[in-house]
């Protein structure tokens, strides 16, 4: 074992920072032997090639034979106790991640112990109903949350759950200990040490990664699985694709109805004479579905971009799916698109289609058309998303109360929960739902809600909830649904909102406490505590840099590239295709434009491709099969490289410094499972 001691009185001309306490910076890095599946490098010498001996190294790699994998470590010495003032930083952090173990939903047994698959991947039929008995379950809301009691008689309710003023209790304290100053003070220090830690270990074992990943046989980048974890279905095809079907719909099917408009059926001909177009007219810059600089920061002019040629009826009759024509052309087009995922094989998605909660048939409309069109792709899962609309809907006198909504996103859901057979093909549906996420422009001012805000039943005036209200009542409705299908033996339904794209940093700390993923998180660059609580808790974070570029945050100044160095959850997702990407594979294009310009190396991306698949809400034993058989175990012990290629240097680099930081903070006292949370 070698050591190499650095030593200075002044740790900033080592470039690194960390906590106040340390008097002195000493890193020793140790070489130190793992056994893993990988190879070493050998001595290569000028004499070899010139005599034309066979290169060392890649005989190594050919022969494939499990040899010992080293990389240099990094320790930071002396290690002083913490400060009084660290230590009561410290004590806070704890007091937070305990306020999100006390509200996020995890389920009793994860799939790895209980063997059950949840969604219908590799199931010949998928769309099978298999009747099944009626619960004797009842249920009431009240205070804008549904309570569960076992039969007509019961008085006790079965899935308690914090009720919203101990939330937004909760989430104030969140923001007050996040903002004081000693903890933003002490979590920048910590974020900006693992970033440097992340720094040396690529100086130090970049190589040692890259040999490793030649070791691995037939895996790349190009064939690990990677899944979009954040896309809406609207909107996942390229302008190019949707252009050509326009086109073809209108070369085969002039003749067919499809619209009723101004008090009259019309044909899609006569739809297109009455915009003055024909087929030969159009191309892509006439269908002006793409994003560009007059977007920026114009939520309101990006969401027109989903109009075809800037016309919502091209719109309905295409991208929507509760249309004269049942959806049938968008059925169609979605169809083409999954068959373009199964050729690429590696690509996975993550399609969220809305339910808007303006009434409760609108869940037995989705999931007739996901059934009766056969939807069903092993590359795709859905999510559901919730427009954040209310204000629309009050205006227009579609609903009367914030309650209405809540009652038409959930009531359908705990009536095909007790007795499958009131909605069959809801039933069916549901297998395929992974997720809830929550959608609408996050940087509209609003007013912050604190812990006397009025019940949903009382919200009828016109003005929006602010997010944290929304997240609030739809986490509390989806905790007690889990928990009833949970009981039933029914697949469970995470919460992956949206959060921290723009607008007010309490959207963060309010996902912090309810949702197990997000999407975006930009803001947390702004918040040095939430960011470290973020990492943490190994939150995910399904990032979309080239959306963001379009619509709130230049691409350079994207913090994606400082998440991932200091080791937080971090993915790339497309976002919307149709408006942001050029390519058939959009996800692809993410990555490729990511490593160009953020300097990203192989080892890098599919690490990130790994975390995504982590992140999804695909089954569990297709995870077995895409990342390994033991991909639940924390560290190197669930890496298999040659399935995620990425090296045990890397996984295991990771999982130590999370460990020491959770120990640090912990002060010695953590309790680490060897299983991730499910």
């Amino acid at each position: 074992m070698s050591v190499i001691v650095l030593q200075d009185d002044d740790p900033k001309n080592f470039g690194l920072s960390h906590s106040p306490s340390l008097e002195c910076l000493v890193a020793s890095l140790e070489q130190q032997t793992e056994k893993s599946e990988t190879h070493s490098a050998r001595p290569h010498s000028l004499a070899d090639e010139l005599l034309g001996a066979p290169d060392p190294v890649a005989a190594d790699i050919l022969r494939k034979e499990p040899q010992q994998e080293t990389f240099v470590r990094m320790k930071v010495t002396p290690y002083d106790p913490p400060t009084a003032e660290e230590e009561e930083v410290c004590i806070v952090l704890q007091q937070c991640l305990a306020l999100r173990e006390k509200y996020l939903f995890v389920e009793k047994d994860p799939p790895w112990r209980k063997g059950m698959f949840c969604a219908s991947g590799f199931n010949p039929d998928p769309f099978h109903y298999e009747p099944e008995p009626r619960s004797q379950h009842v249920f009431k809301e009240i205070d804008g949350v549904i309570h569960v009691y076992a039969n007509s008689e019961a008085k006790e309710e079965l899935f308690p759950v914090p009720d919203a003023t101990t939330f937004f209790t909760d989430m104030h304290r969140i923001l007050r200990l996040t903002g004081l100053g000693n903890v933003r003070t002490f979590c920048y220090h910590r974020l900006h040490l693992l970033e440097q830690k992340f720094s040396l270990h690529l100086m130090l074992n970049a190589d040692r990664e890259f040999l490793a990943q030649k070791s691995a046989p037939h895996r790349d980048f190009y064939n690990v699985r990677k899944v979009d974890t954040h896309v809406h279905h609207s909107s996942c095809m390229n302008q190019k694709h949707l252009l050509r079907f326009i086109k073809s719909k209108l070369r085969n099917e002039p003749d067919e109805v499809v619209i009723f408009r101004d008090g009259q059926y019309l044909t899609l001909k006569e739809v297109f004479e009455s915009l003055d177009l024909t087929g030969y007219d159009l191309n892509v810059d006439l269908l002006d579905v793409h994003a560009d600089k007059n977007t920026f920061h114009r939520f309101d002019k990006f969401n027109l971009k989903y109009n075809p040629c800037g016309q919502s009826r091209l719109r309905e009759i295409f991208l929507k799916q509760d249309n004269l024509i049942q959806g049938r052309f968008l059925a169609e087009l979605t169809k083409e698109v999954f068959q373009d995922l199964a050729v690429s094989k590696y690509q996975m998605a993550e399609y969220r289609i809305s339910v808007y909660g303006r009434k409760q048939s609108e869940w037995d409309q989705l999931a007739s058309w996901i059934v009766n069109n056969e939807l069903y792709s092993e590359n795709v899962v859905w999510l559901v998303q919730v427009p954040r609309l209310y204000i629309f809907y009050k205006m227009m006198g579609i609903v009367t109360s914030f309650q209405t909504i809540l009652n038409n996103l959930f009531l359908p859901l705990f009536e095909v929960t007790i007795d499958p057979g009131s909605h069959p093909q809801l039933h069916i549906f549901l297998k395929q739902v992974v997720a809830f996420d929550m959608v609408d422009d996050e940087s509209k001012p609003e007013r912050r809600p604190n812990k006397h805000m009025q019940t949903p039943a009382q919200w009828d005036i016109n003005f929006n909830p602010a997010y944290s209200y929304w997240a609030y009542y739809i986490y509390a409705n989806m905790y007690t649904l889990n928990k009833l299908r949970e009981s039933r033996g029914l697949c469970t339904i995470k919460f992956r909102p949206h959060s921290g794209e723009a607008g007010d940093l309490d959207h963060l700390a309010s996902t912090f406490l309810l949702a197990h993923n997000i999407a975006h998180g930009n803001n947390l660059r702004k918040s040095p505590g939430l960011q470290y609580l973020y990492y943490l808790a190994q939150i995910g974070l399904a990032m979309s840099p080239l959306s963001n570029n379009s619509l709130f945050l230049d691409y350079h100044r994207n913090p994606f590239p400082m998440f991932f160095s200091r080791g937080l959850n971090v993915s790339l997702s497309t976002d919307d295709p149709l408006q942001i990407h050029l390519t058939k594979e959009p996800l692809v294009e993410e990555y490729s434009i990511a490593a160009q310009v953020w300097k990203l190396s192989s080892c890098d991306l599919c690490e990130i491709a790994r975390n995504s698949v982590y992140q999804s809400g695909f089954p569990h034993h297709m995870k077995l099969h895409w990342i390994g058989h033991k991909y639940f175990k924390r560290g190197a012990a669930g890496n298999d490289i040659h399935k995620t290629n990425v090296p045990h240097i890397r996984v295991e680099f990771r999982y130590e410094t999370w460990q020491e930081e959770l120990q640090y903070i912990c002060l010695g006292g953590a309790r680490i499972s060897e299983e991730i949370d499910p």
